[in-house]
């Protein structure tokens, strides 16, 4: 059933409209218009209309900046902790997997990350591709893990090299070495919040897409001018931090990309799910909110919009419309600020959920490599 959630009428009493609250999966407003006529007051011709009001409309989206601020040292922050990523030894260990095809080799990879971390990712390379050849880095969504080896052996096929970073303190294989101050029991956005920038854990997984895209452009099998990028959700703003950390990557395809305009996010009171922590860190942290602005500022480090002007690859974003995990204006505050050449595809009907046809249309995509 739909739900009234307001009503208004017009002067002189023409015409009444309300607002419904459609619940099921779509979770969206409709409006209904009933006009009254003369004589007819117990009586109205109506007329629905379904509009999505999860988000600003689309006019607004495409030219859309953004909400949470960014830090005065923005850049010299990622100035420095680039230096402090490549002046680590990575140390890199390749083990052969337990799963192996005829033609892909399948491979742990381990290397230290920033901070002294061992990160783990998979790797895979086909046997008897021409050299050099292409590769392409994948991130995961949020709390997962790299996935199955099989699911990336379509990219081996074509002559690529893969590797499938595990992020740090999730489901994977790669260690968080911690040594935070607050928070480590609820969400990664605000671990390392109550202390410098520096800390903050997405600033480490950030640049350990960077690393492992540089690791793999380094590899004497893989053209390093023909590396792409590709993740969904927390992965799509990986693949954002990653293109815009490794400013060689040549294609990168972020769909519905977390991690970007948290401010946005808290004042479209959607800090739940994905973001739940947002809020659970001011019930926690800031209660009166006397700290607002200087914890957004300091979670404006770690966002992915102000990282996007850095890209050079194109790009090829995918958004859901209906999303109210990755709300479509987060997402468009990063795409508007990208300034390489770049393209976005719109699901309207979908939400933050499986897209039909968007693994055949990343996969067309990147092999442009």
């Amino acid at each position: 059933m739909a739900k009234i959630v307001g009503r208004a009428r017009k002067a002189g009493g023409g015409e009444e409209v309300r607002f419904h609250w459609q619940g099921g999966a779509g979770k969206l407003y409709y409006v209904e218009r009933a006009r009254h006529g003369p004589g007819r007051k117990n009586r109205a011709m109506t007329r629905r209309c379904a509009v999505p009001l999860i988000d600003k409309p689309l006019p607004e989206l495409k030219v859309y900046q953004g909400t949470n601020p960014r830090p005065a040292d923005f850049d010299q922050f990622w100035d420095r902790s680039l230096e402090e990523m490549r002046a680590v030894d990575a140390q890199v260990e390749l083990r052969p997997a337990e799963f192996q095809t005829p033609w892909a080799e399948c491979l742990d990879m381990y290397f230290t990350g920033v901070g002294g971390a061992r990160v783990y990712a998979k790797l895979l390379r086909p046997r008897a591709a021409k050299k050099p050849h292409p590769a392409v880095v994948m991130f995961h969504g949020y709390s997962g893990e790299s996935g199955d080896w099989s699911d990336k052996l379509g990219y081996v096929g074509q002559g690529y090299t893969v590797a499938a970073l595990d992020c740090r303190g999730q489901a994977g294989r790669s260690e968080d070495t911690g040594g935070v101050v607050g928070n480590t029991l609820h969400g990664h956005i605000i671990r390392g919040l109550n202390g410098p920038p520096e800390k903050l854990l997405f600033r480490q997984i950030f640049l350990d897409t960077a690393q492992l895209a540089g690791l793999v452009m380094k590899m004497p099998e893989v053209d390093p001018a023909r590396v792409g990028v590709t993740g969904g959700s927390q992965g799509g703003g990986l693949t954002l931090a990653c293109a815009a950390l490794e400013p060689r990557v040549k294609l990168a395809v972020p769909v519905y990309p977390f991690l970007s305009d948290y401010q946005r996010v808290w004042e479209m009171d959607l800090a739940e799910d994905a973001y739940a922590e947002l809020r659970h860190y001011f019930r926690c942290t800031d209660r009166t909110h006397s700290r607002e602005q200087e914890i957004f500022t300091k979670l404006g480090y770690i966002d992915v919009q102000h990282l996007a002007p850095r890209i050079k690859a194109e790009v090829l974003m995918v958004t859901g419309l209906m999303d109210k995990i990755c709300p479509p204006s987060t997402q468009f505050a990063a795409y508007n600020k990208i300034g390489s050449k770049k393209s976005m595809i719109l699901y309207p009907d979908f939400g933050h959920e499986g897209l039909p046809g968007i693994s055949d249309l990343t996969f067309q995509f990147l092999a442009g490599l």
